[in-house]
């Protein structure tokens, strides 16, 4: 994939979420830029798609509409565990303190495992 190709992959996630962020909390773009301190053009650019935010711009922007910098960049099934994880994790959200650790040590050594293994193969690969 060319660079281009990839910037614009990568752009169209962030032009669409601001979009719809935006939208959702009643804001014109005029308004944004206010709130944001970044200048209009900027916020018609991005949504557009024609420009990418800085990293201190694309805080701002989160800041200012109370949301992640993730749920700016990644589409929804990018960043989300599939629906048996999310029960299972409001299921621990509900354990004490001490329980919640312990299964977090659990699944912190599992994804080392997994790192281990596909290093593993990847160098026998090649």
């Amino acid at each position: 994939m060319s660079t281009h190709k990839l910037e614009k992959a990568l752009l169209m996630p962030l032009d669409k979420n601001l979009l719809q962020i935006r939208k959702s909390r009643g804001l014109t773009q005029d308004q944004m830029a206010t709130l944001t301190g970044i200048h209009v053009n900027s916020i018609k650019s991005y949504e557009a798609g024609k420009s990418q935010p800085s990293a201190q711009a694309l805080k701002t922007i989160a800041l200012a509409l109370s949301v992640s910098t993730d749920e700016l960049i990644f589409d929804d099934y990018e960043r989300s565990p599939d629906q048996s994880l999310k029960l299972a994790f409001e299921a621990v959200a509900t354990m004490n303190a001490e329980d919640r650790q312990t299964i977090l040590s659990l699944i912190e050594g599992m994804i080392l495992k997994h790192q281990a293994k596909t290093l593993f193969s990847n160098k026998q690969a090649s």
